[in-house]
């Protein structure tokens, strides 16, 4: 359990979420563990609840505290809210921003500065850590282009510019991807990024991570109120969850691309769970699926020092913490949206 900011997270499966007087209470097997009057939140979440009280519902609704809850993988499920609540307001913001190109850009601009860097990063620890098992020249190369590449995100650039210096980035990282790769070599490749159906086993790897880490960016902003669907970077399309692939972008390199490389690198994942279909994609049987969901799981348990929040995190609420400071930004609490830097 964890107070961030001011959002409440509930992260233990065995606990139960009531009212006493204007305190909102968490018990575990009957023991109250955590009390905190209800006026200090503005939301609370809770992953793979056991319940929670009629009257635990009634006090959040009846005070503008958001109750959602999210399965343990952190997929949404349901928010309790009241008759009158901010996120009409929050959610109009955020389209009269995403309808502005000038707003937009400058959160296009700090999302893409936190991609590149944290791809930087990826690289560097690559080299620090082996280099010299990897073709550390190249690799090093691509970061310093990637260096380059961040001066050029600066405000004032158009939509436009911003997405085609995002897709130039992305080349010279994954340009140099398969240099990370230190195991099972001639099954675990990567030439090129493929998707829509990923068209080798690394290439499969990333896009179940993609999957798993956008759900969770989705359920984020969905928490805060915000309205995944309507993004900033990414233009908008039926269907498709824009906000939360533009907030996807600055954690990809951080939570999944780290991932992938150690499921591999520590041989967690063999070639025979992987196989090629008819058209060409490539797909991951039950049982490698449950390996990786597993890793991710125990992966999101680890904690991190928050870059912004100067706090001490889990992992897995890395999303949450970033929509919150979005919704704060967009309420006008923040002049600006910081994104997260893994250092």
């Amino acid at each position: 359990m964890r107070k961030l900011l001011n959002m409440l997270f509930v992260t233990s499966p065995d606990a139960y979420l009531s009212r006493d007087r204007e305190n909102v209470v968490v018990s575990v097997d009957g023991e109250a563990k955590f009390r905190m009057p209800v006026h200090n939140l503005e939301g609370i979440a809770t992953f793979g609840y056991t319940g929670a009280s009629p009257g635990l519902m009634e006090l959040c609704a009846n005070r503008g505290v958001a109750l959602t809850f999210l399965s343990q993988s952190g997929r949404f499920m349901a928010r309790v809210t009241g008759r009158v609540s901010g996120n009409v307001l929050l959610r109009r913001r955020q389209y009269r921003v995403a309808d502005s190109e000038d707003e937009s850009a400058r959160i296009a601009s700090d999302i893409i500065a936190g991609k590149i860097s944290n791809c930087r990063t990826v690289l560097q620890r690559a080299v620090r850590d082996h280099e010299t098992n990897i073709c550390a020249d190249d690799v090093t190369a691509a970061s310093t282009a990637l260096a380059n590449y961040l001066m050029n995100v600066v405000e004032g650039s158009s939509l436009d510019t911003l997405r085609g210096i995002e897709g130039v980035a992305a080349n010279t990282y994954f340009s140099v991807f398969d240099h990370l790769i230190l195991s099972n070599k001639q099954d675990f490749f990567f030439k090129e990024r493929s998707r829509r159906p990923p068209r080798d086993n690394m290439n499969a790897l990333l896009s179940f991570l993609y999957t798993l880490l956008v759900h969770d960016v989705q359920a984020a902003l969905e928490t805060v109120g915000l309205d995944p669907q309507v993004g900033f970077l990414h233009q908008d399309r039926p269907g498709r969850p824009g906000l939360a692939l533009d907030m996807m972008e600055e954690l990809r390199p951080f939570l999944a691309d780290r991932l992938a490389l150690s499921l591999v690198n520590r041989k967690q994942v063999a070639p025979p769970g992987f196989q090629t279909l008819e058209s060409g994609g490539v797909i991951m049987d039950d049982e490698t699926r449950k390996t990786v969901i597993s890793a991710w799981q125990k992966r999101k348990q680890e904690q991190i020092m928050h870059p912004f929040l100067n706090e001490k995190i889990e992992i897995g609420l890395i999303p949450y913490a970033q929509a919150m400071i979005l919704a704060r930004h967009l309420r006008g609490d923040l002049d600006g949206y910081p994104p997260f830097f893994w250092k």
